[in-house]
């Protein structure tokens, strides 16, 4: 991450003020990064918030690094340019693919979904046997197995396709639901892997299927998710770039932006799933190719 200094705010008469809230920038290609600012305003309630969701371009899975990189670069300025004062890059595919790009390129710290779901993972397991569940793209980019052999980790990547769309049809609890991420988890815990003791979702639609995967999964397995974590290593950083927030501003809810490059109505209506409650300020955003 990048550093940040910050001068300790004054008022007329020389005494220090409250200090301001952070506002945080969170970037996704659609829907999925949602769960992660759900979990940033559990756990970080005192920092307002601006949302980037690149629905006209997802998914970014089917795209070049190039072309991912330069879609994350121009959400991350964009953010910026709304007085972002920290980047999270709530989407695995980006982070997988553009992570080191988007830091050069940002003037703001930049925090990703991946080491610190590797880094949980490698606090949890007890064995050394990661499983990880994620789309196509972030599975073939081997970016969690890398992060968790760097730690001494075995990990095994399972590409689950099928349960994105499933979530956004919105089959949480659908049985058809249950018997493919039985499918998925079986071949996932499979052979070498049976015994494996944590599970990362490595997915941001997966929060969604939380209870499910609890449900068909190994009893002795823990699930991290990698929505909570990052917004764990946030909390953790914030406490290092800014004081907390005044008790006068503790009480105020924190104001929360989104911007979405295709239908304001259609982001309305999918993100409340993943966000938990109405989603009232969206703005369409047309940036071009």
């Amino acid at each position: 991450m990048k550093d940040a200094m910050r001068a300790e705010p004054t008022a007329s008469d020389g005494s220090p003020k409250a200090p301001r809230r952070p506002t945080i920038g969170v970037f996704d290609s659609g829907f999925g990064g949602l769960t992660v600012l759900k979990a940033l305003l559990e756990l970080v309630p005192d920092a307002d918030y601006v949302y980037f969701g690149d629905t006209a371009r997802l998914p970014y899975g089917s795209k070049s690094v190039e072309t991912v990189g330069r879609y994350a670069v121009e959400a991350a300025h964009y953010l910026e340019s709304h007085g972002a004062q920290m980047l999270v890059i709530a989407c695995n595919t980006a982070t997988a693919l553009a992570l080191d790009r988007i830091t050069s390129a940002a003037h703001v710290p930049v925090v990703g979904v991946i080491e610190p779901g590797a880094e949980a993972a490698a606090l949890s397991t007890k064995n050394q046997k990661i499983v990880v569940i994620g789309t196509d793209a972030t599975v073939s980019s081997h970016a969690y197995r890398t992060a968790l052999e760097a730690r001494g980790l075995s990990a095994r990547e399972k590409a689950c396709p099928l349960l994105v769309p499933l979530v956004e049809e919105g089959w949480v609890e659908h049985a058809v639901t249950e018997q493919v991420a039985h499918i998925y988890l079986t071949e996932a815990f499979a052979d070498g892997f049976r015994n494996a003791d944590t599970m990362v979702l490595g997915c941001t639609h997966y929060p969604l299927l939380k209870s499910l995967l609890r449900r068909v999964t190994p009893d002795h397995v823990n699930i991290v998710d990698s929505a909570e974590t990052t917004a764990r290593a946030v909390a953790s950083h914030l406490g290092q770039l800014v004081p907390a927030a005044g008790q006068e501003e503790r009480r105020a809810l924190p104001r929360m932006k989104f911007f979405a490059t295709d239908s304001v109505e259609k982001f309305r209506r999918l993100g409340e799933r993943f966000l938990g409650h109405p989603i009232v300020d969206v703005q369409h955003v047309d940036l071009k190719e």
